[in-house]
C-alpha cells in the first residue's frame, strides 16, 4: 500500500495576497487566542479590581421671566434678548456656583484611607476581615471624619499621615516627621500654628493610615467639574438634566444636590437685584419731580390770578391733552434710557431701539408745538403752564406707580428656574461598565494579536517558494521539507556569556531516519549535483547561505552523509572557524582540526576523521583562531584542498554566512560549485539577491540554491507555496 503527502503551491508572491494573509492567521491561531484570552482574563480582573464609579443626577427647569410687566423685560423680549440655555449652563458650570459647593461640602479636604496594594479596594468592598499583615490598612466600617482642616499656603496640597493610635486619639506625621498627636473633637494645631485640624470622628484600629490633604479652592473646583456635566433635553426645552460622578454615591447625591441649590438661589437673588437696582433709580427721582410739580402748580395760579381766571377754549384744551400725553411717553422713556445707560452702551440694540422711539414722539411734539404757535399769546402762555403741571403730575405719579410696582416684585421674587427631580444616586454603579469593558478589552487584545501577526509577516516575509528565487536568476537543486525527526537531534549548546544557548545537531538524520522526507530530497540533489559538477574544474563543493541558523551544516552533513552511501568517498571540511558545529554531528570535539593545520599545529593526516557512516569521513573547524579569513587566504589552506581533492571523490566545504563574514567569498575561488541556502520564512528574497551579488562580486558564480526547512504553513497552503511529496511504503 502507498501513502501520499502533497503540499500545494501558488504563485502570486510579489501582490498581497488575502488567501495568504489568511493562511498566516491560522498559522499564528495560537498566539492570537493566546494573546485574546490574555486580555480577556485581564480584563475579568481589571473590572473586578477597578473602584465602582456611581452616578447622582437632577433635572431642573429654566422658565422664561416671569412677575409684573417691566419696560426692560418688554423690550428685551421684542428684541430676543431673553438669556439663552447656553449662558445658563455656563451659569451651572462656573466657578461662582461650583465654588459655593466646593466650600458648603468642604471639597477641598481629602481623606484618602490607606488600602493594600491593587486588592485592598476590592477585599473591602467583599467585606473580608482585616487580615493580621495589615494593621496600616483601613478596612470595612473604619472611616475618618474631619471637622476642620485649615492650613497656611505652603501647605496647600501638601499630604500628611494621620495615623488612629489609641481609643480618640492619634498621630499627625509629614513623611516620616512627626508634627504631634491630638485629640478626636478637639481643635489641635501643628507646626507651630500654620496647620489647625479638628477631627470630628475617627473610627479605627490601632495603626490603620489616612491621607489627608487640603487642596487649593481651584483645584478642587476643577476636580469638580472634572466630574460634573449638565445638558439640555431637547432643543430650546429649557430643562436641564445635571449629572455628577462618584466613588461615594451618597456624597454624590449631597453635593448635585447642593449645585441644584446654588443655582436655584442666585437665579432668585439675581432678578431680586435687579427689581432692586430699579427701585433705586426710582427713588431717587421722586424728590425732584415732586419740586418739580409744586413750582409748576404755583407759576400756573399766579398766572391766573394776575391774569383774573383765565381758561382754556376746547381747541386749547385738546392740544394740551395731545400734548400732556406725548410729553408723559417721553418722560418714561427718559427714565428707561437712564436705566438702560447704566447697563448699556448706545451702540446696544436696546438702547437703539430706544433712541428711534423717542426720536419718533419728539417728531410729533414739534407738530403740536407748531400748532400752539398759531394760538394768541395768552393762550400760549396758559397752554403751556398748564402742559408743565399735568406732564410733571403724569410722571409723579407713574414715579409712584412703578416704585409700588417694583416693591412688590422685589417682595415676590420667585425666580425662573425650578428643580424638577432633586438630585438622587442611581443604585448600581455606572463605571466601570463590566460587560463591555470585558467585550471591549478582548475585542482589543484580537486587533493588536492579528495586527502583530499581519505586521510581522509583511515586515519580516522569508523566502516561502522556490520560484521565489528562480525569480532572481538562481535556479532551485533542491526543496528541503523541515524534518520532525530532526529536530529531535537538536540541542542548546549554552555559553558562558549568553542566557540562551546555541542550537546544534547532534546526530546525522540520514543515518537515524534515512526514509524521511528531507533526506529523499536530498538524495534528489545528490542527482542534481551529478550534473551540475560535471562542468566544474575540481570536485569541490562550497556551501554557503546568507545568514545563520538556516541548516547549512545540516544539509552539508546529510548530503555528503546520503553521497557517501551511494558508494563515494566525501570529505566535509568544517570552514566556519568562529562557530562551526559539524563536530557535534559525531558527538565529538571541536579541537584538532582545520585551524590547527592551518596554522601549522597539526598534520593532514591527523584532523581527517572517519565518522560512523561508511565513506565519510569530516575536518572538525578547531580551535577558534583569531585570524580566521588571513588563514583562509593562506597558500596552505590552498594546498590543503588539493590534497584533500587527490584522498576523496567530493569535498564538500561548510562555509559562514557570506553577508556576516568574508570567509565564504575566500572559499569560493577554490571550490569549482557553490551553492546558496536559504531557509524557508527566514531570508527574504532581497537578502538572498544581496548574497548572490555579494558572492558575484568576489568572483565566485554560485551554481545554485537550496530552499531548505519548508514547512507545511496555512500561509502557503492559502497564499503559494511548491509541491512536494512524501513517498513512503506501508505494509499491507
Amino acid at each position: 500500500m502507498v501513502k501520499e503527502i502533497k503540499t500545494g503551491s501558488r504563485p502570486g508572491y510579489d501582490d498581497i495576497d488575502l488567501g495568504r494573509l489568511f493562511g498566516v492567521l491560522l498559522d499564528n491561531k495560537w498566539l492570537i487566542m493566546l494573546v485574546t484570552a490574555t486580555f480577556a482574563v485581564a480584563a475579568v480582573i481589571h473590572v473586578q479590581l477597578a473602584t465602582p464609579i456611581y452616578r447622582a443626577d437632577a433635572l431642573v427647569q429654566v422658565e422664561g421671566k416671569t412677575g409684573l410687566s417691566n419696560p426692560l423685560a418688554e423690550v428685551r423680549s421684542i428684541l430676543g434678548e431673553e438669556p439663552k440655555a447656553e449662558a445658563e449652563l455656563e451659569i451651572l458650570r462656573s466657578r461662582m456656583v461650583l465654588g459655593q459647593a466646593v466650600d458648603q461640602e468642604r471639597l477641598d479636604i481629602e481623606v484618602i484611607p490607606a488600602r493594600l496594594a491593587v486588592v485592598g479596594d476590592y477585599l473591602v468592598r467583599l467585606g473580608i476581615e482585616r487580615p493580621g499583615f495589615a494593621e496600616r490598612s483601613v478596612w470595612t466600617g473604619e472611616y475618618l471624619n474631619v471637622g476642620e482642616l485649615r492650613v497656611d499656603h505652603e501647605w496647600l496640597g501638601q499630604a500628611m499621615r494621620l495615623v488612629a493610635s489609641d481609643p480618640g486619639s492619634y498621630r499627625l506625621y509629614h513623611s516620616e516627621e512627626l508634627l504631634g498627636e491630638g485629640r478626636v473633637g478637639t481643635t489641635e494645631s501643628f507646626d507651630e500654628g500654620r496647620i489647625e485640624l479638628r477631627v470630628a470622628e475617627l473610627e479605627a484600629g490601632k495603626g490603620a493610615e489616612f491621607t489627608v490633604v487640603r487642596r487649593t479652592r481651584l483645584a478642587a473646583i476643577n476636580s469638580l467639574r472634572s466630574r460634573f456635566s449638565v445638558g439640555q433635553r431637547g432643543r430650546d426645552s429649557g430643562v436641564f438634566n445635571m449629572t455628577l460622578l462618584d466613588e461615594n454615591p451618597r456624597r454624590a447625591e449631597r453635593t448635585l444636590s447642593v449645585i441644584a441649590q446654588i443655582y436655584l438661589t442666585q437665579n432668585v437673588e439675581r432678578q431680586s437685584a435687579e427689581a432692586e437696582q430699579s427701585l433705586e433709580f426710582l427713588e431717587e427721582q421722586v424728590p425732584q419731580v415732586r419740586n418739580d410739580l409744586a413750582a409748576a402748580e404755583n407759576a400756573l395760579n399766579a398766572f391766573r390770578m394776575e391774569h383774573e381766571s383765565l381758561d382754556l377754549n376746547l381747541e386749547t384744551r385738546s392740544v394740551l391733552e395731545r400734548v400732556v400725553e406725548l410729553d408723559t411717553q417721553l418722560g418714561e422713556l427718559e427714565m428707561e434710557q437712564a436705566e438702560l445707560s447704566q447697563r448699556y452702551n448706545s451702540s446696544h440694540p436696546l438702547y437703539a431701539a430706544l433712541m428711534e422711539k423717542r426720536n419718533n414722539l419728539e417728531r410729533d411734539r414739534e407738530r403740536l408745538n407748531e400748532r400752539i404757535h398759531g394760538l394768541p399769546e395768552t393762550q400760549q402762555q396758559i397752554l403751556r403752564m398748564s402742559r408743565d403741571v399735568e406732564v410733571t403730575q403724569q410722571v409723579y405719579v407713574l414715579l409712584l406707580n412703578k416704585i409700588q410696582e417694583m416693591s412688590i416684585t422685589k417682595a415676590s421674587t420667585v425666580g425662573n428656574v425650578r428643580i424638577l427631580d432633586d438630585a438622587v444616586a442611581q443604585p448600581g454603579p455606572v463605571e466601570p461598565r463590566k460587560p463591555v469593558t470585558v467585550v471591549m478589552l478582548t475585542l482589543v487584545g484580537a486587533f493588536l494579536a492579528v495586527a502583530y501577526v499581519i505586521v510581522r509577516s509583511i515586515l519580516h516575509r522569508g523566502v516561502e517558494s522556490a520560484e521565489q528565487i528562480e525569480d532572481l536568476g538562481l535556479p532551485v537543486y533542491a526543496t528541503v521539507p523541515l524534518s520532525d525527526d530532526q529536530q529531535k537531534l537538536i540541542r542548546r549548546v549554552k555559553r558562558h556569556n549568553r542566557r540562551r544557548g546555541r542550537a546544534v545537531t547532534n546526530g546525522v538524520l540520514a543515518q537515524n531516519a534515512p526514509d524521511d522526507t528531507a533526506i529523499e530530497a536530498l538524495r534528489g540533489l545528490r542527482t542534481s549535483l551529478h550534473f551540475a559538477m560535471l562542468e566544474a574544474n575540481d570536485n569541490r563543493l562550497m556551501i554557503t547561505g546568507p545568514s545563520p541558523n538556516i541548516g547549512k551544516s545540516f544539509i552539508s552533513i546529510n548530503l555528503g552523509a546520503v553521497i557517501a552511501q551511494s558508494g563515494q568517498r566525501v570529505l566535509i571540511v568544517d570552514a566556519d572557524m568562529r562557530k562551526g558545529h559539524v563536530h557535534t554531528a559525531f558527538n565529538a570535539d571541536s579541537k584538532g582540526g582545520l585551524s590547527e593545520v592551518l596554522s601549522d599545529k597539526a598534520e593532514l593526516n591527523d584532523i581527517i576523521r572517519q565518522s560512523p557512516i561508511n565513506g565519510l569521513s569530516y575536518v572538525a573547524r578547531g580551535k577558534a583562531p583569531p585570524n580566521p579569513a588571513e588563514l583562509l587566504m593562506s597558500e596552505r589552506f590552498t594546498r590543503l584542498l588539493d590534497a584533500l581533492s587527490e584522498r576523496f571523490d567530493l569535498v564538500i566545504v561548510d562555509t559562514p554566512p557570506i553577508l556576516a563574514v568574508t570567509d565564504a567569498a575566500v572559499i569560493g575561488h577554490h571550490c569549482g560549485t557553490t551553492l546558496l541556502v536559504a531557509r524557508f520564512g527566514l531570508n527574504p528574497p532581497r537578502e538572498v539577491d544581496v548574497a548572490i551579488r555579494r558572492l558575484e562580486t568576489s568572483g565566485v558564480t554560485v551554481k545554485g540554491g537550496i530552499l531548505n526547512a519548508i514547512e507545511r504553513k496555512a500561509a502557503t497552503s492559502y497564499g503559494y507555496g511548491y509541491y512536494h511529496y512524501a513517498y513512503k511504503t506501508t505494509q499491507a
